[in-house]
Order: structure tokens, then C-alpha cells, then sequence
């Protein structure tokens, strides 16, 4: 299967810098992976693990203005390096935590037109670049991002200037604003054309509505695939998942992985580790072939799975 995000022959995963832009994030045990939470070590950390990912063969790279400086470093590695790569990225949340793993607020969502005045051209200055993809980070129906007139307006030109234009989606609500978008219109055109989605064995509640938007033409890629840490060794794993596993000889992260690439509507999926040794472990889900049917239904309800990520504690 070949991606419309990727060169030929690259490999359909992609590095999201969510946990390597700052020093607090979501994922379980984050605080552990990183010593040194200094802006230079953090630079550097990152820069050693993108190193690991180009030696891996990815060359989907994936940031937002709220990842701290994930942008930064990748545009300043991506110089550094000479490389070329596709690189996508959001807007929509400020980051407001100052470097600090105990703020009270991490970041600031606010999906108007100002914030998307002043999130573009920081994105080109740090990228060094246009992003091949720039998408509403976490757009929901709830705050009537696909109902903004001027928004869209803007989005569109960005879209006929030749950027993929689409939306990230967060929340038990995913499929709803997933198929709202697909039916959004600026002069008769939907400027969007891609979208980056949660989906995993816990949380696949939004496979549906992701296949309805690949078949209409969008690329598709997949966040969160380990369920920020819940589908790793960090974690208690369901019996069945241990069970394929231990007949693999793989940890779960990779199985897990190994399901979101087996998705026929998926062009990317994204790991979001923190260390080369979880991307060299996530990198292992290329290598798998699973008959997930001895999975069963690992599945949560949408609204607990939320519930519960909701409740996991910057670190």
C-alpha cells in the first residue's frame, strides 16, 4: 500500500514530536525518558531521535505550535541535516506552560481567525519552510471551527496555494466532526483533504467514519496508537494482546501499531515516542503480521476511553 503523504517505498510510519517539543507531556512515564529538560538537551535529544528516524527510513515528521519547540527543532534538523521529508503540522493551541512540567495550563485551545493569523507565519519560521499539511489541531463541533466563515475562507486560500489543508480530532465526538468536515464547503470546494485521528485497539470508534474520508480521496493518518503508553510495558496489558505478543516475540507497542498499520484507510500512522529505543521498538510493527482476530474486542467505550485520558497526568 503506498501513501499519498510519502515518497515510494517509505515506510507508512511517521515520527509525531508531541512528547520531544517540551518537557511535560501526556504519554505515561514521559518525565522518566528525559534527564536533562533544559531547552539545549531537549534540542539535541530530539535531533538524536529524528537521526533515528531517518536511519529507520520514516519521512513523515509531524509537529503543532503547542508542542513547545518541536517545530523549531525540526525545521533547525531538517536544515542541519539537508534532508527532505513531509512534514506536517497544526494550529489551534497555544502553549502556554513556559518550559514548565508543573504548570497549572499546559496550553490554550482557541480555534478563530486570529489565532490562525498569528499560529501561520510562526510555523513558517520555525519550519524554514510551508508545511505540506497544516491542520485545526483538535478541531471539535463544539467550537464551531467548521461553521467559521472567515476561518474556512482563510483555510481555503491556504489549500489552492498548494498546502494539504484538513483537521486533527480529538474526543468520543471523532466521527461526528469527521463527517461534518467532509461536508464543508468554501464556493462550492472543500478546501480540507486530510485528516490525523486517534484510533487504536482501545479507542476505534472513529474506523468508520476514517474509511468514508480515504474513500473520498483524504489522506488519513493515525495519532496515539499506543494510547499514550496504555498499549506499552507501562501499562496493564488485556490478556489477549499479551497473549499474541508472547507468540510474536514483540512488545505490545509494536502489535499495537501492527493493528493501525493493518487498516486499509491508513496512510500514516504515527509513533509518538520519546526515546530511539521506543522507536526502534515502534518500528518493529512494519515487520509484524497479526491475525488480530485473536485479539477479540479490546475496545472501551469512547467516553471512558476519554475519561480516562483525560485524567493522565502531565509528567
Amino acid at each position: 500500500m503506498t501513501s499519498p503523504l510519502l515518497p515510494p517505498n517509505a515506510p507508512r510510519l511517521g515520527l509525531g514530536l508531541a512528547a520531544l517539543g517540551r518537557p511535560g507531556y501526556i504519554n505515561l512515564g514521559h518525565g522518566q525518558d528525559l534527564t536533562d529538560k533544559t531547552v539545549d538537551a531537549m534540542q539535541q535529544h530530539a535531533w538524536t531521535v529524528l537521526d533515528t528516524a531517518w536511519d529507520t527510513g520514516i519521512r513523515y515528521f509531524d509537529a503543532a505550535r503547542s508542542y513547545g519547540r518541536a517545530e523549531e527543532f525540526l525545521g533547525g534538523w531538517l536544515v542541519e541535516r539537508g534532508h527532505t521529508a513531509a512534514v506536517g503540522s497544526k494550529w489551534g493551541y497555544t502553549y502556554v506552560a513556559n518550559w514548565r512540567t508543573d504548570a497549572e495550563t499546559h496550553e490554550v485551545k482557541s480555534h478563530d481567525l486570529d489565532t490562525l493569523e498569528r499560529q501561520w507565519p510562526e510555523t513558517l519560521a520555525n519550519l524554514g519552510r510551508t508545511p505540506d499539511l497544516y491542520l485545526i489541531h483538535s478541531a471539535t463541533l463544539d467550537t464551531g471551527v467548521l461553521e467559521n466563515e472567515r476561518v474556512l475562507a482563510r483555510l481555503a486560500e491556504l489549500s489552492a496555494s498548494g498546502v494539504r489543508v484538513g483537521l486533527s480530532t480529538s474526543g468520543p465526538g471523532q466521527a461526528d466532526t469527521l463527517r461534518r468536515a467532509l461536508e464543508v464547503t468554501v464556493d462550492g470546494v472543500n478546501p480540507f483533504s486530510t485528516v490525523q485521528a486517534t484510533w487504536n485497539l482501545l479507542e476505534p470508534s472513529a474506523g468508520a467514519a476514517l474509511a468514508q474520508a480515504h474513500a473520498a480521496g483524504w489522506a488519513v493518518v493515525v495519532k496515539e496508537g499506543v494510547a499514550n503508553g496504555r498499549l506499552t510495558g507501562r501499562a496493564s496489558i488485556p490478556p489477549a494482546l499479551a497473549q499474541v505478543c508472547r507468540e510474536l516475540n514483540a512488545a505490545p507497542d509494536a502489535v499495537a501499531l501492527a493493528a493501525a498499520l493493518s487498516q486499509p484507510w491508513a496512510d500514516v500512522v504515527l509513533s509518538g515516542a520519546t526515546t530511539s529505543e521506543q522507536l526502534q521498538s515502534n518500528a518493529r510493527a512494519l515487520e509484524l503480521s497479526v491475525d488480530f482476530s485473536a485479539l477479540g474486542d479490546l475496545a472501551e467505550l469512547p467516553y471512558d476511553y476519554w475519561r480516562t485520558r483525560a485524567g493522565l497526568g502531565w509528567n
